[in-house]
């Protein structure tokens, strides 16, 4: 169906900023590490769920795990760890919105990588829009001269830095789905999703377990709100690995470029964070970039 891996995307982004806002807040009481890990942690009983149900759903058995595969699922598992990490370290520097903003440099080099790994090609019309919608992100971005919010290189790298873990995470399950070469792409992506939870969560388990044990007895403690995020973050998952089964990462990413437009709702309602002049005009070109994608 043409068009579905949009429906995809657009529902992955939305649900993708409420877990990022709600790992944002766990990460006052939990640390960068715990709420990182209540990401994975909590989303794996909702991505097995989620296998089960599809496997159900189709009468079919669970489809055979090669080498190629796990290979890319571990790179990808590993990289969003770094991402994850990254954007929730940023977002203790600077506004929601702006971190947010600052990782979503992801589109741009998502498209270098998933040319020089899978041989995504990106056209003319695809590269015009992710500089347009790029060149949109630069501007939210941009360091207010009021209101204390002075540039600091902090942030940013680590911003930037979490978009490029990203976008090579985007590219190892894209190439996980694919290698797996199931006759169904909704069974090939919820089943590389089951697989990328499992292998998160049992690498930070081990990390804390060894290193931070009191930040994982947190962690459980805190099961409730955990568990919120744990879902949210599973369904955005869901949702764009559906959409990476289906069409190149470059194009799911750039549309994925909407989210900074529901961060800024968010960042108004929840936290209290105003949009400057220079954001507004950035989030026209966000919009503008995406319009000229989804009209290619």
């Amino acid at each position: 169906m043409p068009g579905l891996w949009a429906i995809f995307t657009v529902t992955a982004a939305a649900a993708q900023v409420l877990r990022n806002a709600q790992q944002k807040e766990l990460t006052q009481s939990l640390g960068t590490a715990g709420a990182t890990q209540v990401r994975f942690l909590f989303g794996l009983p909702f991505g097995l769920l989620f296998l089960l149900i599809v496997l159900a759903a189709m009468g079919t058995p669970l489809p055979r795990l090669n080498g190629s595969m796990l290979a890319w699922s571990v790179g990808a598992a590993v990289a969003q760890i770094a991402a994850t990490a990254l954007l929730l370290a940023a977002m203790r520097e600077r506004s929601f919105v702006v971190i947010t903003a600052y990782s979503k440099t992801e589109a741009m080099q998502v498209a270098v990588f998933g040319l020089a790994f899978l041989g995504d090609q990106v056209t003319l019309g695809v590269a015009a829009a992710i500089a347009i919608a790029t060149a949109g992100v630069l501007l939210v971005s941009w360091p207010r001269s009021t209101g204390g919010e002075a540039f600091s290189w902090k942030p940013a790298v680590l911003g930037i830095a979490s978009g490029a873990m990203f976008a090579i995470a985007a590219i190892g399950f894209r190439g996980g789905i694919l290698a797996l070469n199931s006759p169904s792409f909704v069974l090939g992506a919820t089943t590389t999703l089951a697989l990328g939870l499992f292998i998160q969560t049992s690498l930070l388990s081990a990390y804390l377990a060894l290193f931070d044990r009191k930040t994982l007895f947190a962690i459980l403690r805190l099961w409730r709100p955990s568990m919120l995020a744990g879902f949210t973050g599973a369904f955005a998952s869901q949702m764009w690995f559906l959409a990476f089964a289906v069409e190149t990462a470059a194009k799911v990413r750039t549309l994925a470029l909407v989210e900074i437009l529901f961060a800024q709702v968010l960042s108004r309602n929840l936290f209290k964070q105003t949009l400057a002049s220079r954001e507004a005009l950035g989030i026209a070109l966000i919009v503008a970039g995406v319009v000229l994608l989804l009209n290619l």
